[in-house]
């Protein structure tokens, strides 16, 4: 080890626990936005990391989005979700197509009631769960993203700067490597400079496209919890959003 490295290590723990017995000293940590386990690290582009951090500080920081356990929201006035972040356990009411769940997203295990009826036979069931999932998949992408790009299979891109009359923003890029639904797909999200908060999102069908399938905004950002959330994509809405710190008991088994 470098011996200037080693002296400064150790004059700034001394430093540290200096302050720690001094009660009128504190002590300013930076919480760490800690990337998933398989994401991209040896590709993303740095600039396109730092920004992905300072989105998630801006929404509250990582630690108070783990711990944000139970999430509620309504998809575009179609289906109703309850989600335990720390379980995997998901609850979804569709009213467009009267279909209701409870599952877990991680072992696949729950039951599905269509048309009224309990589906019993494992083929059906097990089809009406992968879809119950891929809807979970898709449905809380649409409202938690921010958080999630340095997710796992994600690989972030820095595109670049655009302005407007209003607004600068810092573009970076999205693909995927095996994870979601669609995983050929990209996106660009538009970092507001001033805030650090995604102002709108622009989806590529494959990666390789250079005209977007679409461009929405994210406007309308709330504290919930202790975390930021936005439910107004333009055209489309995200409603009744809540983060809550319990939930009723047979939430995720009765149905």
């Amino acid at each position: 080890m470098n011996k200037e490295i080693y002296i400064y290590g150790l004059l700034l723990s001394i430093f540290i626990l200096s302050c720690k017995s001094d009660p009128n000293v504190k002590v300013i940590v930076e919480d760490v936005n800690s990337p998933a386990a398989d994401f991209n690290v040896q590709d993303s582009d740095p600039q396109a990391i730092k920004i992905a951090d300072q989105v998630m500080n801006a929404m509250g920081g990582r630690a108070a989005y783990d711990d944000s356990r139970y999430l509620k929201w309504n998809f575009f006035g179609s289906r109703n979700h309850i989600w335990d972040k720390q379980t995997g356990n998901v609850r979804i009411e569709s009213q467009k197509d009267d279909f209701s769940l409870v599952m877990n997203i991680h072992n696949m295990k729950g039951k599905v009631k269509k048309d009224g009826d309990l589906i019993t036979h494992p083929d059906s069931l097990s089809k009406y769960l992968q879809k119950g999932k891929e809807m979970w998949i898709n449905d809380s992408y649409w409202l938690v993203m921010p958080y999630k790009l340095k997710d796992s299979g994600v690989t972030l891109s820095y595109v670049g700067e655009e302005k407007t009359d209003t607004s600068d923003y810092k573009i970076v890029g999205l693909t995927f490597d095996n994870v979601g639904v669609t995983p050929d797909n990209k996106y660009h999200v538009f970092v507001d400079n001033e805030t650090n908060l995604i102002a709108q999102w622009a989806f590529y069908r494959n990666a390789t496209d250079t005209i977007p399938g679409f461009i929405t905004p994210w406007k309308d950002y709330k504290q919930y919890g202790r975390i930021l959330l936005s439910g107004n994509r333009g055209k489309y809405q995200l409603s009744n959003i809540e983060v809550i710190e319990s939930v009723p008991n047979g939430t995720f088994t009765e149905i």
